[in-house]
């Protein structure tokens, strides 16, 4: 399994945009935006005073995220994305 570093997320991409938590996406977002589940979260990233400031994403939610956002991987058979926090639009809550 993967474990991604610092803000990093591991998505993994659903293959149906057509709706987002019960709200229909307009055909110009579709292109810009897709829905994923997170699989694994990093540990988040330090402040310059040292803290951690965790990732506001955990694993199982449901996000809409950029979408030529992050880095395609493999694992075994399974295809992955791995996207900053910050190319994380929104949580879509049920």
């Amino acid at each position: 399994m993967l474990k991604p570093l610092g803000d990093r997320v591991v998505l993994k991409v659903e293959e149906k945009e057509q709706t987002v938590g019960g709200f229909v996406i307009a055909k110009a977002s579709q292109a810009e935006t897709k829905t994923a589940e997170v699989i694994a979260v990093g540990e988040g990233v330090r402040t310059l005073s040292g803290e951690l400031v965790a990732p506001s994403v955990k694993v199982g939610d449901t996000v809409l995220v950029e979408n030529h956002a992050g880095v395609e991987v493999k694992d075994g058979d399974e295809k992955y994305t791995i996207v900053g926090t910050a190319s994380i639009l929104a949580i879509v809550e049920a």
